[in-house]
């Protein structure tokens, strides 16, 4: 077989792949994902898929259950629902700015202790309610109060 001169192009090849020792060596070091990338001959997404089977991300925080309904656009960085995904994110085991967490917590706290909880309308937003058996914003204030070790 004669091989023509000049680079080898690869027109039907492997995927690349990523070796997760060497991926685990390179993060710890510090290298950022465009850098990792253009090492492992990779884009991007690659890395973060890579990483991902690796277990060396963390899973995404979910927050449905702090707010289980589907927001409009202009709703959702209101306080109500910036106050529910800090207070959800603290139950998670994520590290909040310790400001944002108190916000939340004394606003949950106020509406507890009052006897209100919080529901949303699509079109008017979040609004307060008189609290049923369930509240929302009491098991919402719980399971933050628990992953910080405070029953206040």
């Amino acid at each position: 077989m004669v091989m023509a001169p000049g680079p080898r192009v690869a027109i039907m090849g492997r995927k690349a792949r990523v070796d997760q020792g060497e991926l685990a060596r390179l993060v710890a070091q510090g290298w950022s994902n465009g850098e990792l990338a253009a090492h492992f001959g990779v884009t991007e997404s690659g890395v973060l898929q890579a990483k991902r089977a690796a277990g060396l991300s963390r899973p995404m925080s979910d927050h449905r259950a702090a707010l289980p309904w589907k927001l409009s656009r202009e709703h959702s960085q209101s306080g109500p629902a910036t106050n529910l995904r800090n207070l959800s994110a603290v139950a998670q085991g994520r590290t909040v700015p310790k400001e944002k967490i108190n916000t939340a917590l004394r606003w949950a706290g106020r509406l507890a202790e009052q006897g209100l909880d919080i529901a949303y309308d699509p079109e008017e937003g979040f609004y307060e309610v008189t609290a049923g058996d369930s509240s929302h914003i009491a098991g919402v204030l719980a399971a933050a109060r628990v992953a910080l070790g405070s029953e206040e």
